[in-house]
């Protein structure tokens, strides 16, 4: 069954002034959410447990991210079943952003590793609060046709958040505890010109049940088009992961550059660069042409491209060009098929927590990813494994996308 049509949802398109303050929201989420992972949490959890930094990263990061896989739909849920004056999701969005703000401040102040842990997993619950009601304003009042490039704008900050806000913590302030209050600050003042300045139109609630474990399964029977687009995130996302985890690792045995940290920061910039170029664009072909499978598809074959590249050639321009690929890869498809994925969400009332669920397939492949990466490189061909595991994972991901029937 086809949902959320055009002539059923909203009609009147939104101005600039609101699509710029959804990405400015967006962008501190980001940074909040990204810059923590790349950066403060290593660098946290190398001064209190150097020898075993390595695996309590990995477990301070895999929890936060089980939280995630958890907050994000129940929170959904809630602000689909939230009324009063202030609407359905800006409280959540403002919300979120205080508790995100308090969890990277208790981070902050930790001096063990579970410290550190539960207070990642506080900001996790925080932040993925507000992602829940960032996410569902897009359906909410964005009409059809102009979905992919509103989808295009809000893609570019979750690049472009951790470019800024590892350039914030590294050269703006010193000393890692000033910049997680950095960006618990940023966070917040991000938010308020979206939820001060722009409308949260009131939806007259029906009576609902309270929220139960079983809503949050959406039957691939019943609802077909968003199983497969379900499917089709995860495979591409869990290819990005794998591609992208032993970046630095790649670079230094591999590539055998000179300077994997600022290799890596090089590469990130060409990947955000790349994103940057194809995102809007993508999203505007896509609205004007009304298609969508067509333009993930193509997306997601020039990133399993990319990956394709860096499983033969293990040289530094090689490297270059694949990460500028990936992101013009990458911008397309995060455009077009966001806004694709609202057009099969099963039911108008229950968006956030469909997009909650949608957003499973983003965490778990940070979860999962690790687990099938390490032991690829170590027993299934070393790198050229691993990035050719990611090229087939991704061309997977880009053909089952032909599998949606309700949108063209």
């Amino acid at each position: 069954m086809k949902t959320d049509e055009p002539e059923a949802g909203p009609r009147t398109r939104v101005g600039g002034a609101w699509v710029s303050g959804l990405v400015l929201a967006n962008l501190g989420l980001y940074m909040a959410f990204l810059t923590p992972i790349q950066v403060l949490l290593a660098e946290q959890i190398d001064e209190l447990d150097p020898s075993g930094k390595e695996v309590a990263l990995g477990w301070a990061t895999g929890v936060g991210a089980l939280v995630a896989v958890v907050a994000n739909p129940l929170v959904g849920a809630l602000s689909d079943r939230t009324g009063g004056r202030f609407g359905r999701r800006r409280p959540w969005i403002l919300g979120g952003a205080v508790l995100g703000a308090i969890g990277l401040a208790v981070t902050a102040a930790q001096t063990t590793v579970i410290g550190v842990a539960l207070g990642w997993c506080l900001a996790q619950l925080g932040l993925n609060a507000m992602l829940a009601g960032t996410n569902a304003v897009v359906p909410d009042q964005v009409p059809v046709r102009q979905r992919a490039a509103v989808s295009g704008f809000i893609g570019i900050p979750q690049t472009l958040g951790l470019v800024v806000g590892a350039l914030l913590v590294t050269m703006v302030v010193t000393g890692i505890a000033a910049g997680y209050l950095l960006l618990g600050a940023l966070v917040v003042c991000c938010a308020l010109p979206f939820v001060l300045l722009t409308r949260d139109p009131q939806v007259p609630l029906p009576a609902r049940e309270p929220v139960r474990l079983k809503d949050f399964w959406v039957s691939p029977r019943a609802h077909p088009d968003f199983g497969w687009a379900w499917l089709t995130r995860f495979l591409v996302m869990l290819g990005n992961a794998m591609g992208t985890l032993y970046l630095l690792y790649f670079l230094k045995d591999a590539v055998h550059y000179p300077d994997p940290d600022e290799g890596v920061l090089i590469l990130t910039l060409l990947y955000t660069a790349g994103v940057v170029v194809t995102a809007v664009a993508g999203g505007v072909v896509s609205d004007r042409l009304g298609r969508r499978k067509a333009l993930v598809a193509v997306g997601s074959v020039v990133m399993a491209v990319a990956s394709l590249l860096l499983t033969f050639w293990h040289t530094w321009p090689v490297a270059m060009g694949a990460a500028a690929l990936l992101g013009l890869g990458f911008g397309v498809y995060i455009a077009v098929d966001q806004a694709l994925i609202t057009q099969v969400l099963p039911e108008a009332g229950d968006r956030a927590k469909d997009l909650g669920v949608i957003n499973i397939a983003n965490s778990a492949p940070q979860v999962l990813g690790p687990g099938l990466a390490a032991p690829i490189v170590a027993y299934a061909g070393g790198y050229a494994g691993l990035y050719l595991t990611a090229t087939v994972v991704t061309v997977l991901g880009g053909v089952l996308v032909w599998r949606i029937r309700s949108v063209a």
